[in-house]
């Protein structure tokens, strides 16, 4: 686990929040420009992003003043970041003294093809990732092969109007029975394809070794799991629209007053949004946290979602996971503060998170911790799921763990071994999904159940 620094770190946060801002205010009115000043704005609309790697941030604070510069911090280890910027985004990081290096980027990367160009495949190395309707075939096949073990719903539709889907496993899948419920999500991130791969994984280890597998065939039982497979269809198909790969990270919501495209879903969420410095105003940043709380469709219908699984007054959902890419993380809330507890945590609520973070990090390899150890983030669903719902979240930042070893874009020859991976960790908060705080001891005093 990386150093944590505790006393002073507000201090030193806001004179370097204070510093980072001159540079990218400008940036940002830049891109933001009205209509008349179209040369500002073109760039917004067609600029592929590039990944840089960054020296001399050892430090949290100095990586929550990076992102002020509207750039996404991609990878941490030790002094150096990786980051994805676009030129003004770079050019204001260089402004705060730091040292950028221009990686390559992602296989075949051209500009976008003109609009109303068919969606493609995938580029050749990746084509047994699934596109949306790839996917979509493939669960309906799984819902039609299982129907007592697996059902579909339409929980909404995206800004482009693809159908977001809730898949439920659990022994009589038709009955909202009385137990334990467990949400995995994956596919904020347009680029993190290998999430979706998470899901569809889960999707076939859970039917088809049902009755089989003892661990799996208890959990389906006493259980109920629920699987979001895809957050961002939109952001997915444009990725590879081109037939190669955009670096493309937001959803593809329209902005009004700007032709900058797109929203950070995982800074929309409804809880302390755009509260800390862990997110941007600006919508030509990667991490626009959206004109207002839950503005993108797609969070508004997985927040309806989860709402929905309040039943008697009691949220269902009692884990989940949210599946991203890449850097090899178990983290947990908060990622707005970086104190342990915040506003509606208790010790015995973060030591129960940690303890059971560092258990699942145990069966992968993962490096577990809280998500505020890399830097300040405002806005995401982990935060939102514990904070609004009391849901013990977290996320798992999937292969790789460097850009060395394929970033964002890792060949498909690693899907089964990287979303098998996560099996055992999967299963350990679904066995402890019942009672979360067995995991420090203290059952008795939490479950009304005692088990």
């Amino acid at each position: 686990m990386r150093p944590r620094i505790r006393g002073g770190r507000r201090t030193v946060l806001t004179a370097l929040l204070s510093l980072a801002l001159a540079a990218p205010v400008a940036a940002a009115q830049a891109q933001d420009a009205p209509a008349a000043r179209p040369a500002a704005t073109s760039v917004a609309s067609t600029e592929l992003p590039h990944q840089y790697e960054v020296t001399g941030l050892a430090t949290p604070a100095q990586r929550t003043a990076l992102t002020t510069t509207g750039a996404t911090i991609d990878e941490v280890h030790a002094g150096k970041v990786v980051i994805t910027a676009d030129r003004a985004q770079a050019a204001a990081a260089r402004q705060l003294g730091y040292s950028l290096r221009r990686l390559p980027d992602p296989p075949a990367t051209k500009p976008a093809p003109p609009a109303g160009t068919a969606v493609k495949d995938f580029p050749s190395g990746y084509t047994k990732y699934h596109t949306y309707d790839e996917a979509t075939k493939e669960i309906d096949a799984l819902v039609a092969k299982y129907p007592a073990l697996l059902s579909k719903q339409v929980i909404g539709t995206s800004h482009e109007g693809r159908a977001l889907l809730a898949l439920k496993l659990s022994k009589n899948v038709a009955k909202d029975e009385a137990e334990p419920e467990v949400l995995f999500t994956a596919h904020q991130h347009a680029r993190e394809h290998l999430t979706v791969e998470m899901a569809l994984y889960l999707l076939n280890e859970f039917t088809s070794k049902y009755g089989t597998d003892p661990r799996i065939t208890k959990m389906l039982d006493s259980r109920e799991v629920w699987i979001i497979p895809d957050l961002n269809p939109d952001g997915g198909a444009y990725d590879i629209a081109s037939g190669s790969f955009r670096s493309w990270r937001k959803n593809r919501q329209p902005n009004t007053g700007s032709r900058n495209i797109g929203t950070d879903l995982n800074r929309n969420w409804d809880f302390k949004w755009g509260c800390c410095g862990g997110s941007s105003s600006s919508t030509s940043s990667e991490t626009y946290r959206g004109a207002s709380p839950a503005s993108s469709p797609e969070v508004q219908v997985v927040s309806k979602f989860v709402h929905s699984r309040i039943i008697g007054g009691k949220q269902q959902i009692k884990a989940a996971i949210d599946f991203h890419t890449y850097s090899e993380l178990v983290l947990w809330p908060f990622g707005f503060t970086d104190d342990d507890t915040g506003p509606g945590m208790t010790q015995d609520d973060h030591d129960t998170f940690a303890t059971i973070g560092k258990n699942m990090a145990a069966t992968n390899g993962y490096t577990p911790e809280q998500s505020s150890d890399l830097y300040i983030t405002d806005g995401s669903i982990d935060d939102w799921l514990w904070g609004d719902q009391k849901v013990f979240a977290y996320t798992f930042e999937m292969y790789p763990s460097s850009f060395g070893s394929g970033g964002f874009y890792p060949r498909d020859s690693v899907i089964p071994k990287e979303t098998s991976r996560n099996r055992e960790a999967v299963l350990r908060l679904l066995e402890v999904a019942d009672c979360p705080y067995r995991a420090i001891g203290k059952e008795a005093q939490y479950c009304s159940s005692g088990s």
